[in-house]
């Protein structure tokens, strides 16, 4: 699952340095227009629908946290 979140974050910004980031936010790597796209991007992927609360900076500063996300979005279709 992470490779291919971070194949969609290198479609988005090919320039990204996303491994090497723990806030990609504030190290600017995704800004709000980035983030609609890749939401975009994991709904049709993982085929979950992320709601709009969710899509809040915490939940996208790092690999980890929109991992989570797409988890708890997978876990809770089971």
């Amino acid at each position: 699952m992470e490779k291919q979140i971070l194949q969609i974050l290198l479609e988005i910004r090919p320039e990204g340095e996303f491994l090497q980031s723990d806030n990609f936010i504030s190290d600017g790597l995704l800004d709000s227009f980035d983030m609609v796209i890749l939401v975009s991007e994991l709904d049709k992927i993982f085929n979950i629908s992320i709601e709009g609360i969710d899509i809040i900076a915490d939940n996208f500063k790092n690999l980890i946290t929109i991992k989570n996300l797409v988890h708890s979005y997978i876990d809770a279709a089971l």
